[in-house]
């Protein structure tokens, strides 16, 4: 009775100790991904992409995981003005060309941990899976607080052609000339979690 007693204690004590570690739940419909993407030299489309699902654990001043799912099925384009041709341009986009949303309709973003830099700002290490190819990505979030909600704010770049999304890139493709699809896609993400 006595062991149970102080195993509990123990157990007791080191919980008070230890950081509490908050698991805050993502706000899908508050939280907005906007990409780009330059179509060729000196021209990009633009669009969302909307979060389905997430949540963030932070410990004191760090982020120390979380996980992130994104409806690739949800990808629009705002900067195209004719109607067919911007559902072309999605369509394409869908396809296997690009992220063949039929065969891999989720991507992910795992975060592994942060640092907090001498401004304040967050850098976040995570994992981004997009058509199951997993790379490693960093990037820097700054943060707001109003009252339970906490925004993060973060531009985050990746390269198309680590997850085998090959159309119109030079690394594949030879004699492309202006019609190279730079490889680097860019997201500014305000991400609002309670």
């Amino acid at each position: 009775m006595k062991k149970v007693f102080f195993i509990l204690l123990g157990s007791i004590l080191t919980a008070a100790v230890l950081p509490a570690q908050k698991r805050l739940v993502a706000d899908a419909s508050a939280t907005v991904i906007d990409w780009k993407g330059d179509k060729k030299v000196g021209s990009e489309h633009v669009g969302t992409i909307d979060l389905k699902s997430g949540w963030v654990t932070v410990e004191g001043n760090a982020i120390t995981g979380g996980e992130f799912v994104v409806d690739m099925s949800s990808i629009k384009n705002i900067d195209v003005k004719d109607e067919r041709m911007r559902e072309r341009l999605v369509g394409h986009l869908k396809s296997d060309d690009f992220f063949g949303v039929v065969k891999f309709p989720l991507s992910k973003l795992v975060i592994t941990g942060s640092s907090r830099a001498a401004d304040g700002k967050l850098l976040v290490r995570g994992n981004l899976t997009i058509k199951e190819a997993t790379h490693p990505v960093e990037f820097t979030a700054t943060e707001s607080k109003s009252g339970e909600v906490i925004t993060y704010m973060a531009p985050i770049s990746f390269d198309r052609s680590l997850y085998d999304v090959r159309f119109g890139s030079g690394k594949f493709f030879s004699n492309l000339g202006d019609n190279a699809i730079n490889d680097e896609i860019k997201l500014n993400v305000k991400l609002v979690v309670k």
